[in-house]
């Protein structure tokens, strides 16, 4: 189990991009890329109604979250998995509202033909307290089963960009 304050706190507070996994109908899992916030617990996602992992929410509750750091050589990442909840109403407002301010400046949210537009669109708030957390360090797996050499030996080739 990795420590919560160390291993994994840094990356939800990180602005990053993450992946949600909500399973379809048959089974399947659906991925997706989101923007989200870490607020007392939880894990808070801005999205439509009318979305496939809203839907999928309502249907499966329960969600899979991904944060991965990709710089090689020193590649890290975090997973948590739990049960889900649609919020709605003023509070999912909110809730999105942060969630927007965390990725768009202040110019983007004032903008007329912008902030109203995520408002609009963003109308529910997917919430989930992740009932497991896995992270992953990649540097510390060089150094620990091979002396560091992979990262420093530049072993790694770049990653497509």
């Amino acid at each position: 189990m990795p420590e919560f304050e160390r291993d994994v706190l840094p990356l939800l507070r990180d602005r990053r991009i993450a992946t949600l996994a909500t399973t379809n109908a048959d089974g399947s899992p659906h991925l997706t890329a989101v923007w989200f916030l870490f607020e007392e617990d939880r894990v808070l996602v801005a999205t439509s109604s009318r979305s496939r992992k809203a839907r999928n929410v309502v249907e499966r509750p329960r969600v899979g979250f991904m944060i991965d750091v990709r710089i090689p050589g020193s590649e890290r990442g975090v997973t948590g998995v739990g049960p889900a909840e649609l919020l709605r109403g003023p509070r999912s407002q909110e809730l999105n509202h942060a969630i927007h301010g965390r990725y768009l400046r202040e110019a983007a949210l004032e903008d007329p033909e912008v902030g109203p537009r995520f408002a609009a669109f963003d109308d529910v708030t997917i919430s989930f307290r992740p009932a497991r957390w896995f992270s992953w360090d990649m540097a510390a797996l060089d150094r620990a089963a091979f002396g560091g050499r992979i990262a420093s030996e530049s072993y790694l080739l770049p990653l497509e960009t």
